[in-house]
């Protein structure tokens, strides 16, 4: 590789290891938990060995990048340190992909490339974040939601004619059933506590019922918006399809897992059983006759 770009792709992976190191170290410093902190010290003295290594190669002192060490401040703040680092860690892949290519004719880059593989995999895995833990109750609610009102709401396009009225009775079906999961949530997490003791039922009726409350207010938000109800049941559709989008995102980058096997699954089931759904509102509405 010519010299001069070789020393340009140094200095980028040389700014990208001490912005991260910046990133870890402060992290480090702000979290409560003694085990996530002792997790984020490690990779942040690895990270500013890394530079002291690319420093030595390029013989040049580089800034880290304050925007991007302040953006995952931020992420890591509003939505999680595992969802924030692993996404931090997929920028990674331009380091390694670096040291890949140049660790033949520069061996002290071998064991830079196998501990940013390291990191993703073994180390991130260690962080341990109650949001994280309750992902499964979080799926309970917003799931059933998704399942639930969705079709009901295409139903009910059909069957009530008038955005209000839909909207009103998806309001009361939603919190009635966001407190029945709730109450699921509770009653399962508790006879799991044998076997999970850091769980609380208690929490986990939260996470289930909050998911379940927030994604019932997020899809009878059009038809209280538009006046056309069938405009209404599309943009419903839509929002659903983001809602999935969006939480698969999340917790597929927070776990280190595939996403769109995941999302395809549960849009398919969601939107098949809306299809269902608006074809039983239609035959209610042939059958009843109802006209509001």
């Amino acid at each position: 590789m010519e010299r001069k770009a070789a020393q340009r792709q140094l200095l980028s992976a040389q700014r990208n290891e001490i912005s991260e190191h910046y990133t870890y170290a402060w992290l480090a410093k702000h979290t409560r938990d003694a085990r996530n902190r002792e997790v984020l010290q490690r990779i942040a003295e690895e990270e500013l060995g890394h530079y002291e290594v690319l420093k030595r190669l390029t013989q040049t002192d580089v800034k880290p990048q304050k925007l991007r060490v302040l953006r995952y401040q931020l992420i890591c703040r509003v939505l999680g340190i595992s969802f924030g680092l692993r996404l931090m860690e997929r920028g990674e892949e331009m380091s390694e992909n670096i040291y890949g290519r140049l660790k033949e004719e520069l061996p002290e880059l071998a064991d830079l490339f196998l501990d940013e593989q390291r990191h993703e995999t073994d180390i991130l895995g260690l962080i341990r974040e109650e949001r994280i833990e309750y992902a499964g109750s979080i799926v309970l609610g917003l799931n059933d939601a998704l399942m639930e009102l969705t079709g009901a709401l295409a139903g009910l396009t059909l069957a009530l004619p008038n955005g209000k009225v839909i909207a009103m009775t998806g309001f009361i079906t939603g919190v009635a059933a966001s407190m029945s999961m709730a109450a699921s949530g509770f009653l399962s997490t508790r006879e799991e506590a044998d076997e999970n003791t850091t769980k609380s039922p208690l929490k986990s009726a939260g996470y289930t019922g909050a998911a379940y409350i927030v994604t019932v207010l997020i899809l009878i938000m059009p038809y209280l918006v538009l006046s056309n109800v069938y405009a209404s049941a599309a943009v419903m559709m839509t929002l659903s399809v983001l809602i999935i989008l969006s939480y698969n995102f999340y917790i597929t980058t927070a776990k280190g897992l595939r996403l769109w096997r995941r999302f395809g699954q549960m849009v398919a089931i969601s939107l098949g059983v809306a299809g269902i759904s608006f074809l039983v509102g239609m035959i209610a509405r042939l059958l009843f006759r109802v006209e509001v």
